[in-house]
């Protein structure tokens, strides 16, 4: 079973994985754990779709930048490579028939929204709440009244 007991905490804090209410005593550790595996994938998708706007851009500032140096090229006298870089390089997509932000569209499409809701389903095995398995493991490892160990913002310092 999770622990969700905390005789440090004094009164509600607002968020039942804290309180000591019991919400948690139906849920069985390998479900926790469960649960905890398909929000830490989801998180893994997150960091990827971040790489994918630093991606979108990069590309972006790339393309202008490449269209800062077409300009000093033209006016150092290199037309045929200006024209040439102009026509066959800026603006040009990063995969057939796609800029960056048509990606990133079909990611969210195709991938990224699609593992947020079954994430959500699956976090509904632990009542919907998130994070259940960090915590219970704050639960355990916090110094209950200490400064800077807090269960919750609200929760007053003795």
């Amino acid at each position: 079973m999770v622990d969700t007991s905390d005789s440090a905490v004094d009164g509600p804090t607002g968020d039942p994985r804290f309180d000591g209410d019991g919400w948690g005593d139906s849920l069985d550790d390998a479900t926790v754990e469960a649960v905890g595996a398909v929000t830490e994938a989801l998180e893994t998708v997150e960091v990827a779709r971040g790489h994918l706007y630093a991606f979108h851009q990069l590309t972006g500032s790339a393309d202008f930048k490449l269209e800062k140096a077409v300009e000093l090229l033209r006016k150092a006298g290199h037309q045929d490579v200006a024209e040439r870089l102009t026509r066959e390089l800026l603006g040009r997509n990063v995969l057939p028939g796609r800029w960056t932000f048509q990606v990133i569209e079909d990611y969210e499409d195709t991938y990224y929204t699609p593992f947020r809701e079954h994430e959500r389903e699956v976090r509904a095995l632990t009542g919907g709440m998130p994070h259940v398995h960090e915590a219970g493991l704050k639960r355990r490892r916090r110094s209950a009244g200490v400064p800077g160990h807090e269960a919750t913002p609200g929760e007053p310092v003795e």
